[in-house]
């Protein structure tokens, strides 16, 4: 990892070993990869202590588990109230990620919901937290483009 704090080319092998096979070991991955056993092990290890990897849970699907819908809320909220909505808004189950934004909506909420009356009462749950000023709720029909991390690995420590 560079001085930076950023992926350099070593970081970016081990990632796209990562890609290809998600639960490779380090064994594989150092052979998948021309590093050495050591290397990767460390390297590994920091990715943990600084945050570098989503947890693993975040790539299970939503739909799987009985929660077919997903919709971003967007929301807009007292700016003093901030850090309380956020807290809120995290004790609500079906809230997968709350991201604060610039422009006309202050905060880009992704839900699931297991039918349309649940994403209806998650959507009332979040415009009854106090602060919350307005929501619109846009449900995603498709997904066109899924996650793009394999080109940001091939581009890492470019």
């Amino acid at each position: 990892m560079s001085s930076r704090g950023t992926a350099d080319q070593i970081d970016a092998k081990i990632l796209r070993a990562l890609q290809e096979v998600p639960d490779a070991t380090i064994v594989a991955i150092a052979q998948t990869t021309g590093l050495s056993r050591n290397t990767v092990r460390a390297r590994l290890a920091q990715y943990g202590q600084i945050g570098a990897l989503e947890p693993f849970d975040w790539r299970v699907n939503p739909a799987f588990l009985g929660f077919p819908l997903r919709a971003f809320i967007f929301t807009s909220v007292r700016q003093r109230m901030l850090d309380e909505v956020a807290g809120a808004l995290a004790d609500i189950p079906e809230v997968l990620s709350v991201d604060g934004l610039s422009g006309a909506t202050d905060l880009l909420v992704q839900v699931v919901a297991r039918d349309a009356e649940g994403l209806d009462r998650i959507a009332a749950d979040i415009l009854a937290i106090e602060g919350v000023e307005r929501t619109e709720t846009g449900l995603v029909m498709r997904s066109l483009v899924a996650r793009l991390d394999q080109p940001a690995a091939n581009g890492a420590g470019a």
